[in-house]
């Protein structure tokens, strides 16, 4: 199980009421969330094994080259050479250090790699898993990633982590009308105003899946506009035309990375938290109560007999 940690924490905060406070005041909504979050996934699924996956960089640079607008609109502060500060609610921003503690204490493998997004993390874990994995998200970005026959799928909390979806080849195919292995294509045309790709101008999900369903990925519809004899209409032919540089560039952005060099975490799921003292320490101080203890009943009752096929 492979979680898109700022999915799952952002989604807990603005979800979790926030009187859940620490004894000192500080808000703690987003800390509790998200354990309450994990504790529910690792009950439902039993995962032999799980990451917290992290953004180390959630605005690389190297996408920003490529396509200015990637994410332009989130960026509160720009810091040359370094991280642009991405707008973040202060009350959650305090808690996000306490999450690294409190995952650190539990034995969560937190995984992230300096320059790239957790979902660069979670493809190149994906790709190198060789078991069946679950990927954790609220993105739909990450829908590239589905693949039956490697036995990847993803558990989409657009409406709740209470109410997920289980995204397989079958719903993309049956939503979008492409491939799973099309769909960051899909994006790149149909565009993402959330993370700033304007996609191609008069190119909607219809228009999008009908070129790639002819041409079958970018490349292809590129080619077939810069053909006079292809069969591509004059109207669709002069929006890919028109949007040349954007599509030279935008499928470099969306596709996720799947080669990051990220050592040999241990991503088995620990049965007990990994610091008891650091844990119990952190409970008192950030007020943590039930959901620590949901976790760790969640841990306990791991049985080694099953595995996430239960679910599927």
């Amino acid at each position: 199980m492979l979680l898109d940690t700022a999915s799952l924490y952002f989604r807990a905060f603005f979800g979790v009421p926030d009187s859940l406070k620490a004894p000192d005041g500080t808000p703690v909504n987003a800390v509790r969330g998200l354990l309450d979050f994990i504790a529910r996934l690792v009950a439902d699924y039993h995962p032999t094994h799980l990451a917290c996956c992290w953004d180390n960089d959630w605005r690389p640079q190297w996408r920003v080259d490529l396509l200015p607008s990637y994410k332009a609109h989130r960026v509160v502060r720009e810091v040359p050479g370094g991280r642009d500060v991405e707008e973040v609610p202060d009350p959650l921003e305090v808690q996000v250090p306490v999450i690294v503690e409190v995952l650190e204490a539990f034995g969560l493998a937190v995984v992230g790699a300096d320059g790239y997004e957790a979902d660069d993390v979670i493809a190149t874990l994906a790709t190198a898993a060789g078991m069946r994995v679950d990927v954790v998200t609220g993105d739909r970005d990450l829908f590239q990633l589905v693949d039956d026959r490697a036995g990847v799928r993803v558990l989409y909390i657009a409406r709740g982590v209470g109410r997920h979806e289980r995204v397989t080849d079958a719903v993309v195919r049956q939503k979008y009308g492409v491939e799973a292995g099309q769909y960051a294509d899909f994006a790149t045309l149909r565009g993402d105003p959330s993370d700033g790709l304007p996609g191609v101008a008069g190119v909607g999900e219809k228009t999008a899946a009908t070129l790639l369903g002819r041409f079958g990925d970018v490349a292809g519809i590129l080619a077939a506009a810069a053909d006079p004899s292809s069969d591509l209409a004059p109207g669709p032919r002069g929006k890919i035309k028109a949007a040349t540089d954007y599509l030279a560039v935008a499928p470099q952005v969306v596709a996720v990375r799947r080669d990051l060099e990220l050592g040999s975490p241990d991503l088995t799921l620990p049965r007990t938290p990994a610091q008891p003292d650091r844990l119990l320490a952190l409970d008192e101080r950030w007020g943590l109560g039930g959901s620590a203890v949901r976790l760790v009943e969640a841990l306990a009752d791991y049985d080694e007999e099953r595995d996430s096929s239960v679910c599927r």
